[in-house]
């Protein structure tokens, strides 16, 4: 069904709406990103050192952390958990894409909302229904990971039917910070009650994100014709050559009518594209692997960063939650390519029990702040920016229904890396948290020469604009 023409509206009230749906896409990915941070909160709750832990005692059966991870293999355990939730994600995320492409983004945005919050609080609820069974945890974890996949390809596309390259490359700069802001809110959320009752370090993100889900229900408009915005153009010479010549008696807002009377009664819409053709989108198999490795370091330090700052630093729960959230505070200026970022990390494994955190407290925010920048910069950047870039590739002759199956192509390939960053955490750092932080350093420069093929075509293409401007 098509919707009827809308008035075309004032210059002001259409930057009004692109100013809604930038911030209401913002918050709604910050909510995702903030209910996926609580398990990397908890985990250093769910297994305390029980020699140090004092009156940190948590309603468990074994006196001092929570069965089933009271046990040696606990950072197994603790391994099971983040692959049961990203293995899960990545798998559905191949799919979210071409399903958010033939669903309405509202609906679809909006349940998978409500969905991430319900599971968020079925996993804290196994705090208050004094649940140990390990299955029961993964199980929660399996679903949140499907749920969570709705929501990246429907922010992407969203801000791709609203802005067009010109303005894309600042307004993605800024927009792509919802993942860092919403890590820190997670952290400092989960932090209120990991020592008390950390069942609500869960309960409270998820019912977050469910009421943002309502909001999104009401307030969402997908596409700018469906309110009498002029869509903005892309790629498409033609359509541009068009907007610019126009014809003598349609008047100044002769774009904005022929596209409301086009959506009205055009019987033919763009088809969405199939998987093999986003693949030979140019530069798309490139980005993705490169996202891989880059992924592979983000969420190894998203779900192991508060346990590492823990074990080695010798910080509370929630002092470590607290310390973790300038991992996230760099994320945010991040822009930087991350290669070789991580060399100093390594330094913590010199801290000793008697070593104050007051000593290690300013090189490690330092340290934190300046690896966050280096991480999460190029990681957001392909994410947003690049990926709605190629998703309205000229190559596809204006057609944008490419972009939930490009961005869920480039997210999903960087979701294997985000699963096996934490399965390698896991199993590295029993033999030291060095190794952990060389597997990081081998991931990243991965990351860059997966990229090296672009950047020499890029700087060839350059050098030839500067000569054809001189000859």
């Amino acid at each position: 069904l098509r919707l009827a023409p809308f008035p075309v509206l004032p210059t002001p009230l259409v930057r009004s709406y692109r100013g809604l749906m930038l911030l209401l896409t913002f918050l709604c990915y910050t909510t995702y990103h903030m209910s996926r941070k609580s398990i990397s909160i908890v985990k250093s709750q769910l297994h305390l050192n029980c020699s140090a832990a004092g009156s940190e005692r948590s309603n468990d059966t074994a006196g001092c952390s929570w069965a089933p991870f009271d046990q040696d293999n606990y950072k197994e355990l603790f391994g099971a958990l983040d692959n049961a939730f990203l293995v899960a994600y990545t798998i559905a995320m191949f799919f979210s894409g071409i399903f958010s492409e033939r669903l309405p983004l509202r609906y679809y945005l909006s349940v998978g909302m409500l969905l991430s919050g319900l599971f968020s609080a079925l996993f804290g609820l196994g705090y208050f229904w004094d649940i140990h069974a390990l299955w029961y945890f993964i199980v929660m974890q399996i679903f949140s990971g499907l749920a969570q996949t709705t929501g990246w390809p429907a922010v992407v596309t969203c801000m791709g039917n609203w802005f067009g390259k010109g303005k894309r490359g600042l307004i993605m700069g800024v927009w792509n910070s919802h993942t860092s802001v919403g890590n820190i809110l997670g952290s400092l959320i989960a932090g209120v009650w990991v020592t008390s009752a950390w069942g609500l370090s869960f309960i409270v993100p998820g019912a977050i994100i469910a009421a943002m889900g309502v909001v999104c229900f009401f307030f969402l408009v997908e596409h700018p014709e469906d309110v009498g915005c002029s869509p903005p153009l892309h790629h498409t010479a033609a359509k541009e050559k068009e907007a610019e010549a126009g014809t003598p008696d349609d008047g100044p807002l002769s774009t904005s009518s022929r596209t409301s009377l086009d959506r009205s009664e055009s019987t033919e819409e763009p088809k969405a594209i199939s998987f093999l053709r986003a693949l030979r989108i140019p530069g798309v198999v490139e980005f993705s692997l490169s996202l891989l490795f880059a992924k592979m370091v983000s969420y190894t330090f998203l779900y192991w960063l508060p346990l590492y700052i823990a074990n080695v630093a010798h910080f509370g729960a929630k002092q470590a939650g607290n310390l973790s959230t300038l991992f996230d505070v760099g994320g945010i200026f991040g822009s930087s390519p991350a290669c070789g970022s991580f060399p100093g990390a390594p330094r913590l494994r010199d801290a000793t029990p008697s070593a104050t955190p007051c000593r290690l407290l300013a090189p490690l925010a330092a340290m934190l702040i300046v690896c966050g920048g280096l991480v999460n910069g190029p990681y957001t950047l392909i994410t947003t920016a690049v990926s709605a870039d190629l998703g309205t590739h000229e190559s596809l002759k204006g057609n944008a229904k490419a972009l939930s199956t490009v961005a869920a192509i480039i997210d999903g390939t960087g979701s294997i890396g985000a699963a096996l960053g934490p399965l390698l955490a896991g199993l590295i750092s029993p033999t030291g948290w060095n190794n952990v932080f060389y597997m990081l350093i081998t991931a990243d420069v991965l990351a860059c020469l997966l990229l090296s093929r672009l950047m020499v075509k890029e700087v060839r293409g350059w050098r030839g604009c500067v000569a054809r401007k001189r000859g």
